[in-house]
Formats: C-alpha cells, structure tokens, sequence
C-alpha cells in the first residue's frame, strides 16, 4: 500500500456548501486519526519501507502468501496462510467430488513449497507427482476449485488464487469507481473526510474507509489538511 500525500494548506478560502461543514472536533480527530496519523498508520508506514525484506521473510516462513489479482496490473492480495488453509478446505469440501487426493497434494506439496504468485505447467505437474500419478483432468480440479488460474498471456503459467473471492474483487472495483463518481461530481472534485467517511457505498460490500486507503495508496486521492479538518480530493490526472 502507498502512503497517501499529505499537503498542508492554511490559505483556502473559497465558499462550499456541504463540504465545508466543519465537524465535531471530537469526531474529526478520531477520523482523522484513524486514517492518517495514529501509531497504527505509522507503524504501517514503516513496514511498507521494509516491505520486500519482511514480505519475503514472512512467506519463507508460511505465514503470509503473496496473490495477484485480476482488478488491476499491480493489485495484489496478502493473505496468512492459516486463513487460507481454511478457505481452500471449505472451497474443496463444496466441490463434492471422490478425487480428493490431488487438493491434499496440492496443499502439502505445491502450496508449503512454492510461495510465489505464479507456478509453472511442468514445475506444478512434478509438484503434484510426489504424491501420486497426475492427470489432465487433475488440474482441472484445481482450476474449478478457484485454486487456480490460468495466465493469459501464457497458457503455460497459473495465478494461485484465493476460492471464492469473485463477490469482493466485484465489489473492489466497483467500490474505486463509485467513490471516484462521488467526488468528480463535487465542484473542487473534493470532500471533507468526515462527511465522505459517513456515506455508504451501494455497489460495495466493503468499508469506505478500505476503499479510502485502497484509493491513497494507489495516488488516486491525496489528503488536505484544512483548519476544519482533512479533505479527500481527486488528483488530477
């Protein structure tokens, strides 16, 4: 996640209708602090400086997995390896199928020794071998069960892929796109946090505020530090 840009102004003047409402002070800075200044975002920060380090660390030691996403070129999902276990467990028993051995294969002998994003054809083949005779059809099971993705631009190469996540990158994407509409419809293309943090997204199942830092990080959106208190504005392409 990128760090959001923070650019103080103490000079601006002009008149806004709503946006402009200053709020409770108390509220403003338990907003404020939640997004942008708390020892959490800090803490935060600092881990992004550290990010390749501690990302390859914690995948050597299977507590993270790295995933690519399909809702953007450099959109990415970290996920503890516990949690996805689980998700992959309950993804295999929905498939009801007799041919468990290739998901227990899958997970002991391809998942705990390949931390990357993507795997081979023939490395995933002599992966799932170890455990037994693998078949055309096998990994079809896998593609099936949301474990796997094929690369399209080449055939050869597979995405792991977190089961059942279609319904979130859904609401991933259309969450960006509603929150952009919301603030280009504003004249200055701006809202107080305060008054943007209240609404509630209708295409999204996922919280403002995820979609506020998602939209930061990615330098879509930058912070405003105004006497009333911060502002979300667009910034310009």
């Amino acid at each position: 996640m990128e760090t959001s840009n923070n650019n103080p102004s103490t000079s601006r003047k002009r008149s806004r209708s709503e946006d402009n409402s200053a709020p409770e002070s108390n509220q403003s800075h338990s907003l404020e602090d939640n997004l942008i200044f708390s020892d959490t975002m800090v803490a935060l920060q600092m881990m992004r400086a550290q990010f390749p380090r501690i990302d390859k660390s914690l995948r050597r030691e299977k507590v993270l997995r790295v995933f690519k996403l399909n809702t953007g070129q450099d959109d990415h999902a970290l996920m503890f390896m516990e949690d996805y276990l689980k998700q992959m467990k309950r993804a295999v028993k929905s498939m009801e199928t007799k041919k468990q051995g290739v998901f227990e294969w899958f997970e002991v002998h391809v998942i705990h020794s390949k931390p990357e994003p993507c795997i081979g054809h023939q490395e995933l083949l002599s992966l799932l071998s170890l455990g037994g005779k693998v078949k055309d059809e096998d990994i079809s099971l896998l593609i099936n069960a949301g474990l796997l993705t094929r690369q399209l631009i080449d055939s050869e190469m597979y995405w792991f892929a977190i089961p059942n996540i279609g319904s979130v990158l859904k609401g991933l994407t259309q969450g960006r796109k509603e929150l952009l509409s919301l603030l280009n419809r504003k004249k200055y293309k701006e809202m107080m946090l305060a008054i943007l943090e209240k609404k509630r997204l209708r295409l999204s199942p996922l919280d403002i505020r995820f979609h506020l830092r998602d939209l930061l990080g990615s330098g879509h959106l930058k912070t405003i530090q105004t006497p009333s208190g911060l502002v979300i504005r667009v910034v310009k392409n």
